[in-house]
């Protein structure tokens, strides 16, 4: 295949169209494809359309819709025209929404018939266009629910319609697209709690995507199932950039991507590719296949045996890929830390997953490693091009910040010179604000984030990921939030309720609360045999609902450890 010779996701349009013109480039489960010359025709109507509207090189143009073909087809048609992407989260709160268009100063926005109402009541200081996803019809604020539903409906009919009107449009000189030209403003919604408009290039970007062929490859004949949200850089970049870059297909789900939802668009789909973040596949080792390895305590006994455990993790694998389809031979995982239990099943099923590690400020991907390469607990090995170091490295440890550079690597937080200035090193260098070391054979490990360092009480650093990783050994725990609480280490615990209620759903609640509080502390117990003395925790705390995170499920740890 033809190497990449500009860094624009206008050349990887043209490039693609030419080099893979009758292929499936987009589709709905089920639905019926569109090629990948039909995808460039496309972008290009809907770029007259935009200009049309009054949009020109250098707007900014939202994006607030769930995934389908139609925001692929919006996201190529801003960013080819010149316009800058600026995709917004469907969970976001509609005061956070409002907030975007405004700083972003978006001057369109995409918004899909269910997510309307999220953008009715805001205040404008100049009201933008907005056009429905389904239809890329403009549909005024105020219009009614039932009228935009009759949009909706009449889906690209109407697009087609209006396609020879934008023709003439979408015919004159196109804009020249440079690689130093703005391509996406996306708005993080870290852990931190504080929402940063991260300005990406082209060149970051594309970059990215054409870098990753050095850990996996993707091409025609490939199939990926979209289940992560597109409005994320993860996604965007490596769910839709990549597989468009190298003439592969994109199935879009019509819903959201429940167990009850998935697994028949797997097995239509039958996916050699997916991009995931751990909750998923750990959610499924928890829920589904855990229990039947050890839901006795014969089978815990068994299971407790090495040799055993690894042939009954390798029959569990085997079946696991049947559920996917049959036919995935690479499982993206990113976006978060993967628990060390989940992925020693997944090395002795043979699942093929592979790692990665990034920041929506690196485009996403800094490091990774594809399912023949894995390397337990780690996150792989910096892409071909980005240069990552470790600052100030524990003489003893080797562990430090992750400081990255390379030409994925985002120009500025947007309106925050400051904020960016602060990120940045003299010399040049991110801060990732995470903290890390390399093996001798140059694979990256993560430890934590800097921010969420506990010290000790004799100085010592304890990383409560690590803590948490171990807690989470324990089949009934969900997920888990280690922190200080009055000068000593306590844990919030969040239960798997539906396992505690098959089991001992038939006792009365006052002896129910009791299991609940022994089980609490024989977790505790069993923690602690497993850390160092300084990392022992004092106190565990029942959380009893689920935390709330970030939509690439990360615990939004300031809403529970800030006030401590």
């Amino acid at each position: 295949m033809q190497s990449l010779e500009i860094f624009t996701l206008r050349h990887v349009l043209d490039r693609s169209a030419e080099l893979f013109a009758d292929q499936p480039a987009l589709s709905a489960v089920g639905g019926t494809p569109v090629t990948y010359s039909e995808f460039k025709e496309q972008v290009e109507t809907l770029s007259g359309l935009l200009i049309e509207q009054g949009i020109a090189p250098g707007d900014r143009v939202a994006l607030l819709a769930e995934n389908s073909p139609n925001w692929g087809i919006a996201f190529f048609a801003i960013t080819t025209m010149g316009a800058v992407a600026v995709p917004i989260l469907p969970e976001f709160h509609p005061d956070a929404v409002h907030h975007i268009i405004r700083h972003s100063e978006s001057k369109a926005v995409f918004v899909s018939e269910k997510l309307f109402s999220k953008v009715e009541d805001g205040h404008y200081d100049e009201t933008p266009v907005f056009l429905l996803m389904e239809t890329f019809r403009p549909v005024e604020l105020g219009t009614s629910r039932d009228l935009v539903r009759e949009f909706k409906a009449a889906g690209l009919r109407e697009f087609r319609r209006l396609k020879e009107k934008a023709m003439r449009l979408a015919q004159m000189e196109p804009a020249e697209v440079k690689e130093d030209d703005v391509a996406s403003l996306i708005y993080t919604s870290g852990t931190t709690g504080h929402s940063k408009g991260v300005v990406l290039l082209h060149r970051n970007i594309v970059f990215d995507a054409d870098a990753v062929k050095s850990i996996v490859q993707v091409g025609p004949g490939d199939r990926l199932l979209s289940i992560l949200p597109l409005s994320h850089t993860y996604e965007c970049t490596l769910g839709l950039v990549l597989p468009v870059l190298n003439g592969a297909h994109i199935h879009y789900m019509d819903k959201p991507p429940t167990a009850r939802a998935l697994i028949p668009a797997m097995g239509k789909v039958r996916p050699t590719c997916m991009l995931s973040v751990p909750l998923v596949i750990e959610k499924i080792y928890k829920s589904a296949i855990l229990p039947k390895l050890t839901g006795s305590f014969f089978k815990r006994l068994l299971y407790g045996i090495a040799p055993v455990r690894k042939k009954l993790n390798a029959v569990a694998g085997k079946k696991l890929l049947e559920t996917f389809g049959g036919k995935l031979r690479i499982f993206c995982i990113g976006g978060a830390s993967l628990a060390p239990d989940v992925e020693q099943f997944l090395r002795e099923a043979a699942f093929p997953y592979a790692i990665g590690y990034g920041l929506t400020e690196t485009s996403p991907l800094v490091a990774g490693s594809g399912p023949a390469h894995t390397r337990f607990t780690s996150t792989g090995w910096p892409l071909i091009g980005v240069e990552v170091r470790i600052d100030a490295p524990d003489p003893a440890t080797g562990e430090g910040e992750i400081l990255v550079k390379g030409p994925n690597v985002m120009r500025e937080y947007y309106k925050a010179p400051e904020i960016t200035k602060n990120t940045f090193t003299e010399d040049g260098w991110f801060r990732t604000g995470d903290l890390g070391k390399f093996d001798a054979d140059g694979y990256l490990y993560i430890k934590g984030r800097l921010k969420n360092v506990i010290v000790g009480p004799s100085g010592e650093n304890i990383y409560p990921e690590e803590i948490e990783a171990v807690i989470q050994q324990s089949p009934y725990v969900l997920e888990t939030l280690v922190y200080r609480h009055e000068g000593k280490l306590a844990a919030r615990i969040h239960l798997d309720y539906a396992r505690l209620d098959e089991e001992y759903g038939s006792l009365p609640a006052a002896k129910m609360a009791k299991k609940t509080d022994d089980l609490l502390e024989e977790i505790r117990t069993a923690a602690n045999q497993q850390v160092a003395s300084f990392a022992r925790l004092h106190k565990v705390f029942e959380q009893t609902e689920p935390f709330e995170k970030t939509p690439t499920h990360k615990i939004k740890r300031y809403l529970y450890v800030e006030q401590q």
